[in-house]
């Protein structure tokens, strides 16, 4: 839940994001980061991969259904297309 601050002429916006807790396969104990960007599908697609660089036996769909699964729960709504768009353009790679 966002943690809005009010000071003069300023208002600053604190996030804190955690993974679902019905998460259980090989991103259990995953970290989430908070990032504002100008790209979101460039980064979205970077912060993908390495997700499956980074955490040792990304073996199957079933483990990048749990990544997107992850990106889709940690997002609005109105970023699901971006995320989608992000994992799509990964197709190539993934298969």
């Amino acid at each position: 839940m966002p943690l809005i601050k009010r000071h003069k002429n300023k208002v600053t916006i604190s996030l804190s994001a955690s993974l679902p807790g019905d998460v259980c396969g090989v991103f259990a104990g995953s970290t989430c980061v908070v990032k504002c960007t100008a790209d979101p599908i460039s980064d979205l697609r970077e912060s993908i991969m390495e997700m499956i660089q980074d955490v040792d036996g990304v073996c199957d769909w079933n483990d990048i259904e749990e990544l997107v699964y992850c990106y889709i729960a940690l997002n609005s709504s109105d970023v699901h297309p971006i995320v989608r768009q992000a994992f799509l353009s990964l197709g190539s790679f993934l298969s």
